[in-house]
């Protein structure tokens, strides 16, 4: 309950926490099924906290769904949020990278530099290429 007071954990999370405090791994499961039968913690809530904030953050898709798989939380439930955030990746990209760059770049140290920052943030080629470019999504 503490834990969960802080802030939300995935069921794997609060499952591993418990188990390195010292419970065994039956305790620790049932535990968090009780948690998860009353409501107090949520795979698919954790899950669009964790989404928002990796968003914020100017994080891409691929590297949140990463976390989201590090987390344990399920697939389905990991896309069904990725989903409901609706969120446009390409503008996330161009926004990203006008913060941290403010121009296209000149010379091809600059672009491969760009680029795999970019790339290590979670994006795509085609995002990072538009972005970039300083191609908006709805210029297409």
């Amino acid at each position: 309950m503490r834990a969960l007071g802080r802030r939300e954990h995935s069921a794997e999370q609060l499952r591993r926490k418990l188990e390195s405090r010292g419970y065994d791994e039956s305790t620790a499961a049932e535990a968090v099924g009780e948690l998860s039968e009353r409501g107090w913690q949520s795979d698919s809530r954790f899950a669009e906290m964790l989404i928002r904030s990796r968003v914020g953050q100017g994080y891409g898709r691929m590297y949140i769904e990463g976390d989201l798989r590090v987390a344990g939380v399920p697939d389905a439930e990991a896309s069904a949020a990725l989903e409901a955030a609706d969120c446009d990746w390409t503008q996330a990209a161009l926004d990203l990278h006008a913060r941290k760059f403010g121009a296209a770049p000149k010379t091809m140290d600059e672009r491969n530099k760009q680029y795999r920052y970019l790339a290590g943030r979670g994006f795509t080629s085609d995002q990072i290429r538009k972005a970039m470019k300083g191609v908006a999504p709805d210029e297409d």
